[in-house]
């Protein structure tokens, strides 16, 4: 049996949409790359989350490139996030295809991650080079999130700003984020995303409810495809398999418009 494909790992750099400079992986094969996919992660989490991972090595296995980045504001990238909101997160997905365009290859397929993937849906409009958009655990519009917010933190509203706890951790919001949330319309950029469509979601999933994933897949032209996970968590951390199972099925599924 062959034994699995080599991994080459670069740590890069390149400025976002608020101006700051953004942190990032490129991995690729150890040949020549086949396509260049560009991964963006969910809200507060980082480009190093084991189920990232895991999901972009099992892509670079079948011969596609991957760039993972932090947001502004998270991980290793600079910025407040206090000042990142929904609009800077397309921008910094719109950013990172440009470096991608600039110094390899414009990324062919987009891979967002809760409302990473979100975010993808809209960014989807400014990377003309993308032909399949892959959405995993993603809200179906933005109101999901803003509800989720004012819930935890309601004092925003009031006073500006508030601290919410995810994942264990608290971070500072902002109320221009709440306001940037409801401005969004993320349901015309859905019916009018004339891509190919994965939307990838868990039935268990209780974070973001799969009601979500349905109205994507309904709402999305064809062609679209919708795998429900059954027994994975929002994340993909549960079972150390979920990670590179996704990523073979969206290697799999790419491959006929790649």
């Amino acid at each position: 049996m062959s034994s699995p494909r080599p991994v080459v790992t670069q740590r890069l750099q390149f400025p976002g949409s608020l101006g700051h400079t953004l942190a990032a992986r490129l991995e690729t094969p150890a040949t020549t790359a086949r396509a260049y996919a560009l991964f963006s992660h969910c809200f507060t989490c980082t480009k190093d989350l084991k189920s990232a991972v895991w999901i972009s090595r099992a892509l670079v296995r079948r011969g596609i490139a991957v760039l993972r980045f932090d947001f502004t504001g998270i991980g290793e990238s600079a910025g407040d996030f206090g000042d990142t909101n929904f609009s800077s997160n397309v921008g910094d997905i719109s950013a990172a295809a440009d470096f991608l365009r600039r110094h390899y290859r414009a990324p062919a397929l987009l891979i967002g991650h809760s409302i990473g993937g979100t975010a993808t849906l809209v960014a989807a409009d400014d990377i003309p080079e993308s032909r399949a958009v892959v959405t995993l655990a993603s809200p179906s519009d933005t109101n999901h999130f803003r509800q989720t917010i004012l819930a935890q933190a309601p004092e925003i509203l009031e006073r500006g700003e508030g601290d919410m706890q995810i994942a264990g951790n608290w971070f500072r919001l902002r109320k221009q984020l709440v306001e940037d949330l409801e401005r969004q319309h993320v349901q015309e950029h859905i019916r009018t995303l004339d891509r190919a469509l994965l939307v990838i979601h868990s039935r268990n999933d209780d974070t973001v409810s799969i009601d979500h994933a349905e109205r994507i897949f309904q709402t999305a032209r064809h062609p679209k495809a919708f795998v429900s996970l059954d027994g994975a968590d929002h994340l993909l951390l549960g079972n150390r398999e979920d990670g590179p199972y996704v990523g073979n099925l969206i290697a799999s599924w790419a491959t006929r418009y790649l």
